[in-house]
């Protein structure tokens, strides 16, 4: 058994670094890492030639100002964990960004003008917190801010500039800033008063306080529907909210008038989720839709009530935004294919400068019969190769949360190192209808491991797998249900590699951001006071004298969804049994944002298969 805790001498992967610097070597699957990428640019709806966007062009995740009309792009933060949560005001003076330690996500707004200079504190006299929305007014001096804290649950508050914040909204319960109206008039809210962290229902107040109108799909039934927020109608005066419902079993949007009540029902004939955002003058939708790890853009026209699909490459689109033109810009990749932001008006829109990143191989789409109905698995393997296969089952986190047809540079390293990839869409994720989403609920984990099997039993009988050599693997939920599979089926798997993961469900809960408990008491059913046995039955650490296999685990210490401490409890029980294991914490929080620490954590995982799965 070894340890790591970041802290000691250079070890195998700090000696790698170190390596590829002294003789220029520098693999695709480090490239992939290291290439310069940048998001779907959010630009300024007064001022469409000023845009935000999120890049790692210098090593770390950052906000980048760009002035389309004279091409200056401009880093506007610089903190050494990095910085990807930023608004742009509508009319384009001011970026307003949230600046948290290390990390840990409790922080406070704070904002810099479109064209530099100093940062100043945004919303004086609000206290440090955790986020819970942000919606900007027009000219930048009239902010709704949403906070969560563990004492005072969720507050909403108006502020203006010279002015001392209002509170508007107060619940022990999670909510969220939802938007703001045009004209400032209307604020939309997201709030789970009812208790049901995984469906939320509106709320439409003024800046005083007061109810306009509420919208709630949770009332009259055992069977709760979930709404969300996706806007204000971009227009001057007008009233209408843009709103994602399930009363089909499935994400879809409607108008909902606030003022009148009336619900515009669109009633599209898409299997699948879908959503939508307006176009710049209110007339029509762009409607974004996935399908079996997929997506597509169509434009709907509101009054012709015509839908019309908008050419886009087989693949994911991670997002999209219509332009003032009516031009449409997306963030689009493939499994194969490094993402890119295009334009519907042709070319690229926005291409970093420096090392362009290898693609990898293509997805193999995989069904599977479960015990919950067919399970959507997606298979990469090295080019020309043939089984039985070592092979990784790469999870994936939310559990809210579903793999696509994207480019992913995690698995792509675990292909070119002459591995399988199997991610495993289980009961709970999203894009396959509400009952699937919503089947996750009581046997927490459980319930996903079932359809992991599943599809592990169809990797072995289609010869794709040897069984003697899988790995499993994943981070946040993904890591919580591969140490839960580690315990739970302990003669499955060979290896299991767990990131950020929840190892001990009691102690999470009782250390985790107040949000995070809101879900696992939707989840479980109650607190681990209420329903001590459930909260058993679904965490890894009951489990983990049954682990046979070598275990890594990397662990942020600032988490604040996956908290160190319930982690430090599991691998003492490790320790107690002498079981092989590896535990490396860096100082960060859920996940890092530093090219060079996401790029040595991969080394150490590959490193950890290299020595501890059989040959």
């Amino acid at each position: 058994m070894t340890e790591s805790n970041g802290s000691d001498a250079p070890d195998r992967a700090d000696h790698q670094t170190e390596r590829v610097q002294q003789t220029g070597e520098m693999p695709d699957w480090e490239k992939r890492f290291r290439a310069p990428r940048v998001s779907l640019p959010d630009w300024a709806e007064d001022a469409p030639d000023r845009s935000l966007f999120v890049s790692n062009a210098t090593g770390t995740y950052e906000l980048y100002a760009w002035d389309r009309a004279t091409g200056e792009q401009r880093q506007v933060t610089e903190r050494p964990n990095g910085t990807t949560d930023g608004v742009l005001s509508p009319d384009g003076e001011w970026i307003w960004w949230f600046d948290d330690k290390d990390g840990d996500e409790f922080g406070v707004w704070r904002r810099q003008r479109f064209s530099g200079g100093e940062d100043e504190l945004a919303a004086p006299g609000l206290d440090p917190s955790y986020p819970a929305g942000l919606a900007l007014g027009r000219d930048g001096s009239t902010a709704v801010v949403g906070r969560s804290t563990d004492e005072d649950g969720t507050t909403i508050h108006l502020v203006r500039t010279g002015e001392a914040p209002v509170e508007l909204y107060r619940h022990r319960e999670s909510a969220g800033v939802g938007d703001l109206s045009y004209d400032g008039s209307l604020i939309a809210v997201e709030h789970t008063e009812h208790g049901d962290a995984m469906h939320s229902a509106l709320r439409v107040m003024r800046p005083d306080g007061t109810t306009v109108a509420e919208l709630d799909d949770t009332r009259g039934g055992t069977e709760e529907l979930g709404l969300e927020v996706l806007g204000f109608a971009p227009v001057a005066g007008d009233t209408r909210l843009l709103v994602g419902h399930q009363r089909r079993g499935r994400w879809e949007p409607m108008v909902w008038d606030v003022a009148t009540g009336e619900q515009t029902d669109l009633e599209l004939d898409l299997p699948g989720d879908v959503s939508a955002e307006w176009y710049p003058d209110g007339s029509a939708l762009l409607i974004a839709h996935g399908f079996e790890a997929r997506g597509e853009l169509f434009r709907y026209d509101l009054a012709g009530r015509r839908l019309e699909k908008i050419p886009t490459p087989r693949g994911a689109v991670s997002g999209a935004t219509a332009r003032p033109d009516g031009s449409v810009e997306y963030l689009w990749s493939s499994a194969a294919q490094p993402p890119v932001v295009r334009s519907t008006s042709g070319g690229v829109v926005l291409d970093p400068p420096g090392m362009k990143s290898p693609g990898s191989v293509p997805v193999e789409d995989v069904w599977v019969e479960g015990p919950g109905g067919r399970i959507h698995a997606l298979v990469q393997k090295p080019a020309g190769a043939t089984g039985p296969l070592p092979t990784v089952f790469d999870i994936h986190g939310g559990p809210t949360w579903h793999d696509s047809d994207s480019f992913a540079a995690g698995p792509a390293a675990w292909v070119d190192h002459g591995y399988a990839v199997v991610r495993v869409n289980y009961r709970g994720s999203t894009g396959y209808g509400r009952a699937w989403t919503d089947a996750l609920k009581h046997r927490v984990g459980l319930i996903e491991l079932e359809d992991i099997a599943a599809v592990r039993e169809w990797a072995i009988s289609s010869g794709l797998a040897d069984p003697g050599r899988l790995i499993l693997t994943g981070g946040s939920w993904g890591g919580y249900l591969t140490l839960l599979g580690l315990g739970t089926q302990p003669d499955h798997w060979a290896l299991g590699i767990a990131a950020v993961p929840v190892a001990d469900y009691v102690t999470a809960y009782h250390d985790e951001m107040e949000a995070l408990k809101a879900m696992d008491r939707t989840l479980l059913g109650g607190t681990p006071e209420e329903v001590p046995e459930r909260f058993e039955a679904s965490s890894p650490i009951t489990y983990v004298d049954q682990v046979k296999a070598p275990v890594y685990i990397s662990a942020g210490v600032n988490d604040p969804r996956c908290p160190i401490q319930q982690i430090e409890n599991y691998v003492k029980r490790l320790e107690s049994r002498q079981a092989v294991h590896e535990v490396y914490r860096y100082d960060a929080g859920h996940g890092s944002l530093v090219v060079d620490e996401r790029i040595k954590q991969i080394r150490l995982e590959l490193d950890f298969a290299a020595r501890h799965l059989p040959a």
